[in-house]
């Protein structure tokens, strides 16, 4: 006997590509977030600061994710049935909370500024800026190659942060042209006010989504009450109910329904016929169907109601 049940799907991701890609990109982030920090104190720009909050949420980032890609490959036990691709979904839970409360701090941070503004180093907060933009050009340029040759969750997270970064460079840098050219110290708060609400919106939509699928809801683009009609249709179905369907992880989602068949029609052609349909239609896989009858298995009220039904 095997030490654990067979499971017919896979619950383990192996990808290596997208392993080297993060290792390479969390330690090119990791440099620089040192860099910008030590220069955005030592400037007093809080757009540089602003910057830097958000290389630390990327580091968080890719560390949980390089974590999440590392459990992904252990296998099923009897503990964790599903294997560990949910962590996945933790992760993204943690890094969009971090998003968020840094954004929080950056607006409370940015409003002191305008009402009490400070000096600050142009020349030094130009070059780290010019630095940073370079560095995540490069990374953004490794993280879509990677993409093309491997699809992962956790890279195109890091693909879509690093966009978020490059535009973060960028006003960097036109805060500092504008202060020097103006003169006027609040295109500083002003600009890492901006970074902060792209941070935020950026950090709520993946709490948002981490949330839904952690609180096994319906995943987004399919519609149980479709699902339910069309399972029905079935030649042999009578009944649908207690139909779940939710995410494990990503791309990876499961079902599981309740059936009343005719008690004439042969039940494993039955059971075939639903699976085939939600394989076919709905990209379905991971589904499990229980096949009942009303006068056998006891469903109280339900089962009474249904009964009457059939007689009329």
């Amino acid at each position: 006997m095997a030490e654990y049940d067979y499971h017919h799907l896979p619950h383990v991701k192996v990808q290596n590509r997208s392993k080297k890609t993060l290792w390479i990109t969390l330690l090119l982030t990791l440099f620089f977030t040192v860099v910008e920090v030590i220069g955005g104190l030592i400037s007093n720009s809080l757009a540089l600061l602003s910057d830097s909050a958000h290389m630390v949420s990327d580091v968080l980032a890719l560390s949980l994710s390089m974590l999440a890609i590392y459990l992904a490959t252990r296998q099923p036990n009897a503990k964790f049935s599903f294997g560990f691709l949910r962590f996945e979904i933790i992760a993204s839970f943690l890094n969009g909370l971090a998003l968020v409360v840094i954004a929080l701090g950056i607006f409370i941070e940015g409003i002191k500024r305008f009402i009490h503004p400070e000096a600050i180093n142009f020349q030094l907060m130009l070059i780290i800026a010019f630095i940073g933009l370079v560095v995540n050009i490069v990374l953004t340029i490794v993280l879509s190659r990677s993409m093309k040759e491997e699809e992962n969750l956790n890279v195109k997270s890091a693909l879509w942060h690093f966009i978020g970064d490059l535009l973060s460079s960028i006003g960097v840098i036109v805060a500092a042209i504008l202060i020097k050219l103006t003169n006027f110290y609040f295109f500083d708060p002003l600009i890492s006010l901006i970074v902060g609400a792209i941070i935020f919106t950026g950090g709520f939509k993946i709490l948002r989504e981490s949330y839904l699928i952690l609180m096994e809801s319906v995943p987004e683009g399919l519609n149980l009450d479709e699902i339910r009609t069309d399972i029905a249709k079935v030649e042999g179905v009578e009944d649908v109910h207690e139909l779940h369907l939710w995410t494990v992880t990503t791309d990876h989602h499961s079902l599981t329904a309740h059936v009343f068949i005719n008690e004439h029609i042969q039940p494993f052609c039955v059971i075939l016929a639903i699976n085939e349909m939600l394989k076919e239609k709905y990209k379905l896989k991971h589904t499990t169907v229980q096949i009942e009858h009303a006068t056998i298995h006891h469903h109280g009220e339900y089962g009474k109601q249904f009964l009457e039904a059939q007689k009329t």
